[in-house]
């Protein structure tokens, strides 16, 4: 008989498998906490955008509380514990993964061959030439190599590219080298004989079998996540949902359904309804439901849970997106929003920016969440939302070194907000 859950159990169980349903220990994060984050998410997401802090460092302050950023950057780049590629767009991920994603550097040598192509056409021998020298003397940045291939115009003023670096790009994709992140976030390539202990991807016989990779990626976001659609759990390593959306990649994938119906045989999950869902979920054979969420947290663009829209729009009820490549005319809600969780439900979503020179967290608008979780009983007061959520930019303040927090009047939460703040 297959099992039924009503959507906060749903929701609780989700959350605690992502570490978020209690509140966060009191000792400070170290080493062995890093470690046990990356190794159960198997993937930390990179971007570029800073306005706030590195989309990297948020995750593991939302679960875990302050700690030492420089210490986080320190392990990861180490080169011992964790390696870059692209895991869940650019990501980094735990060593013990590297086989499961020889398949996609092997893929996407086919997918870029047209890079490949341009490349050549445009700079014979570049690619060559630019391997070589990260096999000589990596790591290296790419200023490092662009005498290699000297610009023919100016820098862009958005997304700023040359042949070098799309040399290096290639290279990275279909594991020829190695990325790694040096001072300032600046991407460094190395030789992976040197960084990985294992040849580049295409002289390589250390990577899973493609059908094996895909199960076992499936297996570890199954893990993560602990109950969701087989579309759900997929997303978490931006796996293909069908063997349709894959058809173009050498090594085709089984899809979504087949990766789920493998995880029930081997009894690491089962099916059951959530009361509301349209399709059947899996639910890990080690979900727990923590029987009530107390956390509080805020969560990024960038975190696991905001990750998948259907399934945030579906678990929580809110329909989020982010709104950095948006208009300004355009945004809603504001360029970076964080999401406010507060139990197991998102109370409110503010628009944060550090403003580091003045020593402010700024909190350019705060709403209330327009969506309403699924089966919630009550809409909690304003007056308790603000408490709570200055409770937390006031700690979020501290561990970015920021002295004070101020809110801007925008949103309809921006004045209990500002009110919680000047009364705590």
């Amino acid at each position: 008989m297959t099992a039924s859950l009503s959507p906060a159990e749903a929701r609780r169980i989700h959350l605690a498998a992502q570490s978020l349903a209690r509140r966060r220990p009191s000792t400070r994060p170290g080493p062995a906490r890093f470690r046990e984050y990356l190794e159960r998410q198997g993937v930390l997401q990179l971007d570029s955008v800073n306005v706030l802090a590195r989309a990297h460092h948020l995750p593991l302050y939302s679960r875990q509380g302050p700690y030492d950023r420089d210490r986080l950057d320190r392990w990861l780049w180490s080169g011992e514990h964790a390696f870059e590629h692209w895991g869940h767009e650019a990501s980094v991920m735990p060593v013990g993964l590297l086989p499961a994603m020889h398949h996609r550097m092997s893929a996407y040598a086919s997918w870029q061959g047209r890079v490949h192509a341009r490349l050549e056409r445009e700079r014979p021998g570049l690619v060559a030439q630019v391997r070589a020298a990260v096999e000589a003397e990596g790591p290296l940045t790419s200023a490092e190599l662009e005498h290699l291939a000297p610009r023919e115009g100016a820098r862009g003023t958005w997304w700023d590219t040359s042949h070098v670096k799309d040399a290096l790009e290639y290279l990275f994709i279909t594991g020829e080298v190695a990325a790694s992140r040096g001072p300032h976030f600046r991407r460094t390539y190395d030789a992976p004989l040197r960084a990985w202990g294992m040849p580049g991807a295409a002289d390589g016989t250390w990577g899973l079998p493609p059908a094996d990779a895909h199960q076992l990626l499936f297996d570890h976001a199954l893990a993560a996540t602990a109950i969701g659609t087989p579309a759900d759990i997929a997303d978490h390593f931006r796996l293909p949902r069908s063997a349709r959306d894959d058809a173009h990649r050498k090594g085709a994938a089984a899809g979504a359904a087949a990766w789920a119906s493998s995880a029930v045989e081997r009894g690491l999950a089962s099916w059951v309804e959530v009361d509301g869902w349209r399709e059947p979920a899996l639910l890990a054979r080690t979900a727990a439901d923590p029987g009530r969420a107390t956390a509080s947290a805020l969560l990024s663009p960038f975190d696991p849970v905001c990750w998948y829209r259907p399934r945030l729009l579906r678990m929580f009820g809110v329909d989020y997106r982010i709104e950095i490549y948006t208009p300004a005319p355009q945004r809603v809600f504001g360029y970076y929003c964080l999401l406010f969780l507060h139990g197991d439900r998102f109370e409110a979503r503010v628009d944060l920016k550090a403003r580091r020179k003045e020593g402010i967290l700024s909190v350019e608008a705060a709403w209330r969440e327009p969506g309403r979780a699924p089966g919630a009983a009550r809409r909690r007061p304003d007056a308790e939302v603000a408490r709570a959520l200055a409770a937390e930019l006031r700690t979020m303040a501290g561990w970015l070194g920021l002295a004070t927090v101020a809110v801007a009047p925008r949103g309809d939460l921006a004045a209990p907000l500002d009110g919680a703040l000047a009364t705590g």
